[in-house]
């Protein structure tokens, strides 16, 4: 449905800044270190092979690291991923969060690398770090060549000792990463469920969140920070993974010669690890957590605890989860959505190395009741014991999980990550094990565990109610994970892909572009790992004119497809999506519909027909209907109080400015409320109707098939689907807005939102766009090296995301620049402060020739990674036919880049970014920010 206005996903820009960046471990200056290579004196170091399995094959060194080799020549990638074992569960009294401020620190540079971020950027990578309960993770993907990968393993080996862990670094990182603590604090449903976590556990760590207690974030002592560094950031406590396209025997040596020279610590005094020893007593009786904040949606959450993610009953535990939370299938859906009592439900298992939990909750729209929902949730659960689980929900549960799995496998780069939570677990094979685990899981499996661990006295909701004689859930102890996978050989390793070029050339020379009917096609047929196949398919239709007023019922007909055609319901299209082992997303607008596909070689025609049928044979039941309308409601409803949602709507409505009749007018939240709340089946089925057909429809298709055998079947499927009205391209228009102030009051919300742009008139075919495009990397694009990054978030410390985009059109002359920053509402000032006056320098000084330089091949090495990813080159092929391009546009766009100087670079800026048109939008607690203290 539509949330937030489309021109730039924010959330995702957040969610990948979860880390920190430049440089010093004491206030003294370092030591000077040799290369890594040359680091110790003594006999050659040499790996010892270990056990592989289906294609990943584990070595070790003999300072104790141990490291996986996963080729996958089908990607032109390389995923570089090193896992700590230490997370929230490790930390001490008053060390609460330490695990995720040491992640931070880690970015803060080495006396070899000592601007982490401008490396990640100028090589093009896809970088992370992330702390969880038992394991913190640090990984990067980028172009598959022999010297990034050398810079890769460099980088993590030297950060693994000579990070910097300064109290000067320290000073202003612990306000950053407060910061995305009061990001957490917006979100009432993450709190309850933090709240009933700690009210679940009485003494182990996962009853802590790991972002930490903010006084421990404020005033952990550099001292301790350091010792946490030394004791867990060793190579006799990691994993190292290097997956993708890379040579083994090379990859092999560059490892031993980079890592083989740290030496093993002295596992005695302070340096010893000890195995973590707290465990829960036996819950005796339920527990309850009541949480009292500003918001607009109620939530409930009920949890359970159950055994470690090795033990042998967590996979029907899993199931189980299934069996509740699925939707439309499941027991709390039938029980709350589709009578009405809430909004939304959900089930979820937290899989870790030590007992952890089944959570199960429900969304509530504020004018509903509460405790009607909370009765209906604790009843489904209670009957899931008393009225076991069929055969057909625990088979449908085992399918989507193990199709998950099966999906999951076919992308070596998100194994490659993933194997951080498995090693976490005690050992990388468990990944591997549990699957097959979950194949082997029975309906009475399924009902023993619901049996054993879903009883009322080991339930964290609702009151304390005295039992006489109470019925314990007693939970088993962790298995001994290396007996269970000491002979474990796996599964076949699936087929490996062909070595692909992403080049512009070399993509436009494997493509094939036709047409079928009015379906425009690109067609580029390669082998894949696992026979790997993915799809886009865009329908375009009606007006300006013939879709006034309809965008509500635009929105709603697009979200009922995949809730069931004439001949299958919502849960047998779910069904077959998991019998056939893929995925099919559908998004909507107001002038068009369009598919994504996942799936493989054997099971691409199926899924396509079932696309046809989608697509073609929508059902428009009233109840999916209007179970559709309360999800939808209770997500406005839920932004009516949030800083990002009100902010953004504000930034577009006020920049974007459209009659209220046309379509590309952005409502306020009240009006989407309103829209929402009148419309009825009969408007969504009535655009269907009048609009939908593929007369105007693009397709590509990347992967593993046979191009005929697709030309043919979309010919078939959508050849003559002939659109009712004709379809004419909604166009934007440049509009020069002066500058305006917008402030929002949003009480009780400890993060605030700032948000800054300016209209600009340009298409992404306009001369200047490359020049502009690179200007922005520098001034606050790139991977926290930008100016506005190293400004606001490296020095001044106020805020977790910061940073600015360029969006600008292949077919109007209509762009935009937009800057935005999450903060503290105490710091708006600062935050406002800096973001002018980076601007103005960058306007006022220009940029270096090696600001040029090292942001142009980031920038050059992102896009082939880009371009490596099937699902965004098939969304990209399908574009390109819409808007008459192939890719040779991206080769003049990267050739143009490659003669670009800093005068122009800086000239682009200066012309297109004027500080006086800029309009600024801030939303946040800023009352009672700036309220006096109370005597």
């Amino acid at each position: 449905m539509r949330i937030l206005p489309k021109c730039i996903s924010l959330a995702l820009v957040v969610a990948t800044l979860s880390w920190a960046t430049t440089p010093a471990f004491a206030q003294q200056a370092p030591p000077k270190p040799k290369p890594a290579a040359a680091q110790a004196t003594g006999p050659a170091v040499r790996a010892i092979k270990g056990p592989s399995v289906e294609g990943i094959t584990e070595y070790s060194l003999p300072n104790g690291l141990r490291f996986l080799l996963f080729p996958d020549p089908s990607k032109p990638t390389i995923t570089v991923n090193i896992t700590y074992l230490v997370g929230s569960r490790n930390e001490g009294y008053g060390e609460t969060g330490m695990a995720h401020l040491l992640e931070h620190m880690l970015f803060k540079g080495t006396p070899r690398h000592r601007n982490i971020p401008q490396e990640l950027t100028e090589h093009g990578a896809d970088p992370n770090g992330t702390t969880w309960f038992d394991r913190t993770n640090y990984f990067e993907t980028f172009a598959a060549t022999d010297s990034n990968l050398a810079w890769a393993l460099d980088l993590e080996a030297d950060r693994m000792i000579h990070s910097y862990v300064a109290k000067k670094d320290l000073e202003t990182e612990f306000t950053v990463v407060r910061n995305e603590f009061e990001l957490g604090e917006n979100d009432p449903g993450s709190i309850l469920e933090e709240r009933a976590m700690s009210t679940a556990y009485l003494w182990h760590n996962y009853g802590h969140s790991t972002i930490g207690a903010r006084s421990d974030i404020e005033q952990v002592p550099i001292e301790r920070l350091q010792g946490f560094y030394r004791k867990y950031y060793q190579p006799d406590n990691a994993l190292l993974v290097v997956a993708g396209k890379f040579d083994e025997a090379k990859t092999l040596r560059l490892i031993t010669a980079k890592f083989g020279a740290i030496p093993r610590p002295k596992r005695d005094g302070d340096m010893k690890v000890y195995p973590t020893y707290t465990l829960d007593p036996t819950q005796d009786g339920e527990r309850s957590v009541t949480l009292r904040r500003t918001g607009d949606v109620q939530a409930l959450i009920a949890i359970y605890h159950v055994p470690a993610g090795s033990h042998a009953d967590f996979p029907a535990v899993e199931v189980l989860s299934r069996v509740l939370g699925d939707a439309p299938s499941g027991r709390l859906y039938a029980a709350l959505v589709a009578t009405g009592l809430a909004a939304d439900v959900s089930a979820g298992v937290y899989r870790l190395k030590e007992p952890g939990v089944l959570e199960a909750t429900a969304q509530v729209r504020k004018g509903s009741s509460l405790d009607s929902a909370r009765a209906a949730l604790l009843a489904a659960l209670t009957d899931v014991v008393s009225r076991p689980p069929s055969p057909e929900e625990v088979e449908r549960a085992k399918s989507t999980i193990i199709k998950n799995f099966e999906l999951q496998l076919n992308n070596s780069q998100g194994v490659a990550r993933n194997l951080s939570e498995w090693q976490a677990m005690g050992d990388w094979r468990m990944l591997f094990l549990y699957r097959d685990r979950i194949k082997a899981v029975t309906v009475q499996d399924v009902q023993r565990v619901a049996q054993a661990y879903l009883k009322p006295s080991n339930l964290t909701v609702g009151s304390f109610v005295p039992t006489e004689k109470p019925d314990r859930a007693e939970i088993p102890a962790t298995p001994d994970v290396a007996a269970l996978v000491k002979d474990y050989k796996g599964d076949t390793t699936l087929a490996v892909g062909e070595a692909f070029d992403p080049s512009p050339g070399n993509i436009d020379q494997r493509t094939t572009r036709t047409a079928v009917g009015g379906v425009k096609l690109a067609l580029l047929p390669k082998q894949t790992r696992g026979q790997s196949v993915n799809a886009s398919l865009t329908l375009r239709f009606g007006s300006a004119q013939s879709l006034q007023n309809r965008v509500t019922a635009a929105d709603l007909a697009g979200d009922m497809l995949m809730r069931g055609t004439r001949t299958l319901s919502r849960q047998q299209i779910k069904d077959s999506l998991d019998k056939l082992k893929a995925r099919i997303a559908i998004m909507s607008g107001p002038n068009q519909v369009a598919a994504r596909v996942e799936t493989t070689r054997p099971n691409l025609v199926p899924t396509l027909q079932l696309l046809g049928s989608i697509l073609k044979e929508p059902a428009f039941d009233p109840k999916e209907f209007d179970e559709l309308k309360r999800q939808d409601l209770a997500a406005l409803e839920e932004q009516k109080s949030d800083p990002q949602a009100l902010a953004f709507n504000s930034f577009t409505r006020y920049l974007s400015p459209w009659p209220k009749e046309d379509p590309r007018y952005t409502p306020t939240n009240e009006e989407s409320i309103a829209d929402y709340g009148a419309a009825t089946v009969d408007d969504a089925k009535r655009y269907y109707v009048e609009f939908y057909g593929a007369s105007d429809a693009t397709m590509a298709v990347v992967g593993d098939f046979d191009p005929k055998q697709v030309t043919d079947l979309v010919g078939t499927l959508f050849g003559t689907w002939q659109s009712p009205k004709p379809f004419e391209r909604l166009a934007n228009e440049y509009r020069d807005i002066p500058a305006t102030g917008i402030t929002i009051e949003t009480p009780d919300k400890a993060n605030a939102w700032f948000i800054a742009g300016t209209n600009v008139p340009m298409r992404d075919d306009d001369p200047d766009y490359p020049a502009f495009m690179l200007a922005n990397e520098i001034l606050g694009g790139g991977f926290l090296n930008s100016r506005l990054a190293v400004r606001i978030r490296q020095k001044d410390g106020v805020s977790y995301g910061v940073g600015s985009v360029v969006n600008a059109s292949p077919l109007d002359t209509a762009g935009q620049f937009i800057g935005y920053a999450i903060y503290a509402p105490e710091n708006a000032a600062k935050v406002e402060t800096g973001f002018k006056e980076e601007v103005e320098r960058a306007r006022r000084d220009g940029f270096t020739a090696e600001e040029v330089e090292k942001a142009r091949a980031g920038m050059l090495q992102n896009r082939q990674v880009e371009r490596s990813q099937d699902p965004s080159l098939s969304g990209e092929l399908s574009t390109e036919l819409y808007v008459g391009r192939t890719m040779a546009f991206e080769a003049d766009f990267e050739k143009r880049l490659l003669a670009l100087r800093p005068a122009d670079v800086t000239a682009a800026l200066r012309k297109y970014v004027d500080p006086a048109k800029i309009t600024i939008v801030k939303a946040g607690d800023f009352a009672k920010a700036t309220a006096p203290a109370q005597p």
